[in-house]
């Protein structure tokens, strides 16, 4: 009789899920001398330890590749301030379901509205939620590539915008750019194209993107792969940041005028103590 394949080869797994988690952690040492060690009661708690330490050194590694700069948490973001934005749209993006797809996501409207402060929590809550980020102003983006260097040494630079699951390419718009810049834009967008996702903030619609990129014939090609999938946020509204500058000098003319009378109250007090009898 034959003897059974099925059964000799299931018989070298194994099916304790512990053990498992083991493997997958690369205790190999700890894997090997299973059967002496698998009945201790400390050792599920030595698994979850290494684990637990595993995904907080993985964390500290894409938060500090996400090249965040500090910003303001969602909780603090004034949805009455904007004239205009869609806060149902801009919540949902946040189940980061475009991710999936490997959709883009554009945030337009005028200066401090708050596009980056919106696109700075998009890739932060991807980086918890285990994803790879990488944020970045166009300006630095773009100059980075342009450097003269080698063949070599542009795909290294190419590398660093096109591997993580989420870019973030802030300010497209502020500044104009030659021929040169737009070309490294272009290769961007269409290498990253239906792979991985871009969200980019702009304070410009694309109709005006060719004051961005003057005599670039490649302008059209990059907006065309840039919201084939894409979710687009059109923001209207006055700047925050001036807002916030008439808020705080309000409240420092407020806080000198109470000073002044506190000071001509005091004077006025002292007076009329030495003109007493």
């Amino acid at each position: 009789m034959k003897p059974n394949s099925t059964s000799t080869s299931t018989s070298t797994s194994t099916s304790d899920p512990l053990k498992e988690r083991a493997l997958q952690l690369g205790l190999h040492g700890l894997v090997a001398r299973w059967a002496e060690f698998h009945s201790e009661p400390w050792l599920e708690r030595l698994v979850s330890i290494e684990e637990d330490a595993r995904r907080r050194r993985s964390l500290e590694r894409r938060i500090k590749m996400a090249r965040l700069p500090r910003f303001k948490a969602m909780a603090d973001f004034d949805w009455t301030w904007p004239k205009k934005i869609d806060r149902e749209a801009v919540e949902e993006l946040f189940a980061l379901d475009f991710l999936k797809t490997a959709s883009n996501v554009v945030l337009m409207g005028p200066n401090a509205v708050g596009k980056s402060m919106l696109s700075q929590n998009l890739a932060y809550q991807a980086v918890l939620r285990g994803h790879t980020a990488y944020f970045v102003s166009a300006s630095d983006m773009l100059n980075d590539l342009a450097r003269p260097n080698t063949g070599v040494a542009l795909q290294r630079r190419l590398h660093r915008y096109l591997t993580p699951q989420l870019l973030v390419i802030d300010e497209v718009g502020y500044l104009s750019y030659d021929t040169r810049h737009a070309d490294l834009l272009f290769e961007i967008v269409t290498r990253r194209y239906e792979k991985n996702s871009i969200v980019l903030t702009t304070n410009k619609p694309f109709a005006e993107w060719n004051q961005v990129f003057p005599n670039a014939a490649c302008v059209v090609t990059i907006v065309d792969r840039l919201v084939h999938h894409a979710e687009i946020i059109a923001i209207e509204g006055d700047s925050f940041r001036n807002h916030e500058a008439k808020q705080r000098n309000a409240e420092k003319a407020k806080a000198r005028l109470e000073k002044r009378k506190n000071r001509t109250s005091t004077s006025s007090n002292a007076n009329t103590i030495s003109e007493a009898p």
